[in-house]
């Protein structure tokens, strides 16, 4: 979540209108994340969350996300709810972005996740595969293996501006990758950003999924390989193999893992870890003048990336393979 896009009280009045959330009291943008801008609306009926989708987001695509959280929600998955005006619309627009109001999740993120936290996101991120199976829409990921190389031409002239090498870094990776990605395993609906920030917590219980708009149709696994990254390295980067192992754990008791998709795991991490250290690289080098938001430090998915490198099997994670949980 960020803030991008400013919007003005009068006209948030006036996108409001139609719908029934009662008088506006307050709205203050949220300045966590990069991709969307983001508000949170007081009014007299509750909290909700505004959303104006901004640059990677295509408006095409706002129906599967919105459906999909719908889809979610009836096989029991915590998500939030987007609000219909009175005439049964979802999304509108307000200052020239696709803009839709949903209902706001309680709970919080947690600031520096614990094993309970891992074990919980595994086993949230194996129902919602599961529950994800029988959606009947498609939409391809266009931040997969395919949309890297692009990314990379966008920066990598700036590359060695972070990082000296930086640049034939990224280009050797790239090439391994795009050589070896894995072709035949499990697919379905995945989150594609199922970082701390967007799952929420009420003590040590998962209360709900938020922030669907990379979802997407991709290799089930690989979402487990995000989010290997994103829970299991410490503030100082270090692995963290009892995290990992909870993770995993937790995920592989509601939907356990073939033994493809163990054998590709490494290899999956390596890609999400390079997914992320490539939008992260674009959008350091091209924040807009003026945007409430803080880039991400693309150099924090550079060590990920090395040490995921490393990795052999998926025992190296802390757990067995052969379908076994610990």
């Amino acid at each position: 979540m960020a803030v991008y896009t400013d919007v003005a009280a009068d006209d948030l009045a006036a996108f409001l209108a139609p719908y029934d959330l009662g008088d506006l009291l307050s709205y203050k943008g949220i300045a966590e994340g990069v991709e969307n801008t983001n508000f949170l609306l007081h009014t007299t009926r509750g909290s909700f969350i505004l959303t104006l989708y901004e640059k990677r987001v295509a408006e095409d695509d706002l129906p599967y996300f919105l459906a999909l959280m719908a889809h979610l929600a009836a096989r029991g998955v915590s998500c939030p709810q987007p609000a219909k005006t009175r005439d049964g619309t979802i999304c509108g627009t307000l200052s020239g972005r696709p803009a839709v109001v949903i209902n706001f999740l309680e709970g919080v993120w947690p600031r520096r996740p614990g094993v309970v936290h891992c074990a919980g996101v595994g086993e949230a991120l194996a129902r919602m595969h599961l529950a994800g199976l029988d959606f009947p829409h498609y939409r391809s990921n266009p931040l997969s293996v395919g949309g890297w190389r692009p990314l990379f031409n966008m920066a990598a002239s700036r590359a060695d501006e972070i990082q000296p090498g930086l640049r034939d870094f990224i280009a050797a990776e790239l090439a391994h990758l795009e050589g070896c990605w894995p072709q035949q395993l499990p697919t379905g609906v995945i989150h594609a950003d199922l970082f701390p920030d967007n799952v929420f917590f009420i003590g040590d219980t998962l209360s709900g999924l938020i922030d669907f708009p990379f979802a997407c149709n991709d290799i089930l696994a690989y979402d487990v390989a995000i989010c290997l990254n994103a829970w299991c390295f410490e503030p100082d980067l270090a692995f963290n193999a009892t995290k990992a192992r909870a993770l995993l754990s937790a995920y592989q008791r509601a939907r356990p893992l073939s033994e493809a998709e163990q054998a590709a795991l490494p290899l999956l991490a390596r890609g999400a870890a390079m997914r992320f250290l490539l939008t992260r690289l674009v959008d350091y080098l091209d924040v807009p003048e003026g945007a409430l938001v803080k880039p991400k430090d693309p150099l924090e998915y550079v060590r990920k990336l090395r040490f995921q490198q490393t990795v052999a099997t998926i025992r190296d994670y802390g757990v067995e393979a052969a379908g076994a949980v610990a």
